[in-house]
C-alpha cells in the first residue's frame, strides 16, 4: 500500500529493546511505532510539542486500535503512512499503516485524539489556524482515498 497523499516521514530500524522472548517485535512496540509515526505527522501539522509550548494546549490520545498483520524481527526497517481520517474542532482521528521494507503492511493503527487545554484540564476547540490546516489536509487525504477506491 502506498498512498501518495499520506504522510511518509517515519522510518526506523527495529532495535533489540522492541523484541520479545518469541524473537519478534512485542505488542507494546507496535504501539510505540504507531505513536512515533503519528507524532511526526502531528508535528508537521503544527500540533506537537512546540504547539503545546506556545499555546498550553495539546492533543491527548484517548483511543488506539491496533491490528497486528505480520511479525517483525530485529533489524527490520519499518516505515509508516499516516492519513487524517477525520476531524472536527475538538477531535482528530489518524489512520496509520506500518510497512516493512518490501512495502507490505505489518500493522495498522486507528488513533483518536482530543484537543485539551492542559492548564484547565478540559477539552477545547482548536484555534482557527490549526483547524484550517486540518481542513486542507483532510481534503487532500479524502481526494486520495476517493481516487484509490476507484482503482
Amino acid at each position: 500500500m502506498t498512498d501518495a497523499s499520506a504522510f511518509h516521514e517515519y522510518r526506523c530500524q527495529v532495535p533489540e529493546g522492541f523484541i520479545d522472548y518469541n524473537g519478534h517485535m512485542n505488542d507494546a512496540s507496535y504501539a510505540q511505532v504507531l505513536t512515533d509515526a503519528n507524532e511526526l505527522f502531528l508535528d508537521a501539522l503544527g500540533l506537537s510539542a512546540s504547539y503545546r509550548e506556545a499555546t498550553g494546549c495539546a492533543l491527548y490520545t484517548v483511543e488506539m486500535n491496533i491490528r497486528f498483520l505480520r511479525e517483525v524481527s530485529l533489524g527490520d526497517v519499518l516505515t509508516a503512512e499516516t492519513l487524517l481520517v477525520s476531524h472536527d474542532r475538538k477531535r482528530v482521528r489518524l489512520g496509520t499503516t506500518v510497512l516493512d521494507a518490501d512495502g507490505e503492511p505489518v500493522a495498522t493503527g486507528d488513533s483518536l485524539y482530543l484537543h485539551v487545554d492542559t492548564g484547565k484540564g478540559s477539552v477545547v476547540e482548536l484555534p482557527a489556524d490549526r483547524a484550517q490546516v486540518l481542513d486542507r489536509t483532510q481534503r487532500a487525504h479524502d481526494t486520495s482515498a476517493d481516487t484509490s477506491a476507484d482503482r
